[in-house]
C-alpha cells in the first residue's frame, strides 16, 4: 500500500500518474530500459485491461495516462516487474555504480530485496475533464522539450506524441477518448 496520500478512487476514470526512480537516478537512458517499459505495458494491455492514454519516458521518471479496472494492482505490477527487469539488465550490464547507488539509496523498510528501482507512489491525479486531459496530454508530449532534450515533441522517441500526430508509435494508446 502507498504511503502517499495519492490514491485511487473511481478506477473508471483515467489518472495522471508519474513514476520516478530512486533518487532520480538516470535508469533510462538506454533503449533496452525504455524496451522494459514498452514491454510491460503492452503485456499489461492484453492481459490486466491497461488502457494507455498518453506517456513520456525521460531519463529518471515517466508521466502516464492510464486506466484499468484494477489500475493500483496494475501499477504495482508495473513497477514491480520493470524493477526486477531493470535489475537483470543493469547486472548483464555490469554496471557496478549504478547498482551501487540503486543499493546505497534504497529505504530501510525495503529488507525483501538489495535494491530500489522506483520510488514510492505514482501520485495518480483523476482526470475529470475533457479540459483536464488536454492539459495532461500537451504536459506529457512537451516535457522533453522543456527539458531541452528536443525542440518538437514528434522527434522524441518514448513518447505518445506521434500517435496524436497520426503517426506509427512505438505502442498502441487510446487517442480517441472524446
Amino acid at each position: 500500500m502507498t504511503r502517499s496520500r495519492y490514491k485511487f478512487f473511481e478506477t473508471e476514470y483515467p489518472y495522471f500518474m508519474t513514476a520516478t526512480s530512486n533518487s532520480w537516478l538516470p535508469i533510462f537512458t538506454r533503449q533496452e530500459a525504455a524496451d522494459i517499459i514498452l514491454d510491460s505495458w503492452k503485456h499489461l494491455q492484453r492481459e490486466r485491461g491497461l488502457k494507455l492514454f498518453a506517456y513520456v519516458i525521460l531519463e529518471n521518471h515517466l508521466h502516464m495516462i492510464a486506466s484499468a479496472p484494477e489500475i493500483s494492482s496494475v501499477m504495482q505490477s508495473f513497477k514491480s516487474y520493470t524493477a526486477r527487469q531493470i535489475i537483470e539488465q543493469l547486472k548483464h550490464r555490469q554496471s557496478v555504480t549504478l547498482l551501487r547507488q540503486l543499493s546505497a539509496t534504497k529505504l530501510n523498510h525495503k529488507t525483501e530485496s538489495t535494491y530500489q528501482v522506483w520510488q514510492e507512489g505514482s501520485h495518480p491525479q483523476q482526470i475529470q475533464s475533457d479540459e483536464m486531459m488536454w492539459q495532461k496530454i500537451e504536459y506529457i508530449h512537451n516535457n522533453p522539450v522543456l527539458r531541452g532534450f528536443v525542440d518538437d515533441p514528434l522527434h522524441w522517441r518514448w513518447s505518445s506524441a506521434r500517435n496524436y500526430a497520426g503517426q506509427l508509435g512505438l505502442i498502441e494508446v487510446v487517442s480517441d477518448w472524446q
